[in-house]
């Protein structure tokens, strides 16, 4: 007779999943370490932290296992992709690649996995995603500059070619426009990224405080405080302004100001230097290659002597894989479905490209 106090039996389905779960705690903590072994200071503490987090579920799997734990399946293939990444980049790509695979925990769907466990696998999402964002911000205006550019090259570019070929033109002529359309378009990218950067800048400066105003505090009336107003124009209340405005002109300190001014000026004088030289400069030439990169795709069919249907068939493929890899990308970083931004990109280009094919069909029908 069975006794109906005992613990229910693992189908052999729930073995195979448990063991699956197993294998990829153990991997996801040993990339933890190694993007630790990275890191110093505050962010290695939190890798480490992920990683023991990831060790108490491999814990909680292995005793549900007992003697089947010994047999562990190979892990998944994006936790597999996760640690390659890890042992050779150790950047912001994998941090978000984490942060998907932490989104994507199949744990509160599993009856087998404690409400701690699932609850683990949400914030360590949120963790992942504060660590990316520092490495996401970093990066961000280079790296829209270059999606933007090799993105815009890629589908401009294929456009004017199946356009201008569609009007049944020869293949030489196809050619040399789509090479113009390359060098035009890099062109107005790079120097149209580097002015909207620098005009950024310039307009922040605009709003930086003058790090020299303070000579001025020894020489202000103190019952018709002028400093008062500054503090209304940032947002204080006339109260407020006039209180720290009578507090900063009584404790008003001439060594220490200059020394807060000249490292105002220091601090103002990097982001100067970061922004005109990486990110404007940077901007510019990212834009530039990328939409070279991207808008010589469509042109490699004529290059190698192509015309006619092929040469547009092979550069509509080879824009189509070059579009799937810019939107893949573009997931990874964004820790979002890669799969979507892929299909988006794509369908994006090719609407884009179709479209100005149907119009140089009906122009050379008509000039024909």
């Amino acid at each position: 007779m069975t006794d109906p106090t005992a613990p229910e039996q693992p189908s052999r389905a729930d073995i195979r999943r448990w063991r699956r779960y197993l294998a990829d705690e153990r991997a996801e903590a040993a990339v933890y370490r190694d993007l630790a072994r990275r890191r110093a200071g505050e962010e290695r503490a939190i890798l480490l932290a992920l990683a023991d987090a990831e060790g108490r579920h491999e814990a909680h799997w292995m005793s549900l296992l007992g003697d089947e734990a010994a047999r562990v399946p190979a892990v998944s293939v994006r936790t597999r992709i996760l640690g390659f990444f890890a042992r050779r980049f150790g950047s912001v790509f994998v941090l978000a690649l984490a942060q998907r695979a932490e989104s994507r925990s199949p744990y509160e769907a599993d009856a087998h996995a404690t409400a701690a466990m699932a609850a683990d696998e949400r914030i360590h999402q949120e963790v992942v995603r504060g660590l990316a964002a520092r490495g996401r911000q970093r990066l961000s205006g280079t790296f829209r500059a270059a999606v933007f550019g090799a993105n815009d090259g890629l589908v401009s570019n294929l456009a004017l070619v199946l356009g201008i070929g569609a009007t049944g033109v020869p293949a030489s002529t196809v050619l040399f426009t789509g090479i113009a359309g390359l060098l035009a378009g890099a062109l107005s990218m790079g120097a149209g990224e580097y002015v909207s950067v620098r005009s950024q800048r310039e307009l922040l400066d605009a709003s930086t405080p003058d790090p020299d105003a303070h000579t001025a505090v020894p020489h202000l009336d103190v019952d018709a405080n002028e400093l008062a107003l500054v503090y209304r124009a940032r947002g204080m209340s006339e109260e407020e302004a006039l209180a720290h405005a009578r507090e900063v002109v009584a404790s008003y300190d001439p060594t220490v100001a200059a020394a807060r001014a000249a490292e105002t000026r220091a601090r103002v004088a990097l982001d100067d230097e970061h922004e005109a030289v990486g990110s404007a400069w940077g901007a510019a030439a990212s834009s530039f290659c990328f939409f070279a990169s991207g808008a010589v795709v469509p042109v490699v069919p004529y290059l190698l002597g192509l015309s006619g249907l092929t040469a547009v068939i092979t550069a509509a493929v080879l824009v189509g894989l070059a579009l799937l890899v810019t939107g893949t990308i573009v997931g990874v970083l964004s820790g979002a479905s890669p799969w979507r931004r892929a299909v988006r990109q794509l369908a994006i280009g090719y609407g884009a490209a179709a479209a100005t094919y149907a119009l140089g069909l009906t122009f050379g029908t008509t000039l024909a």
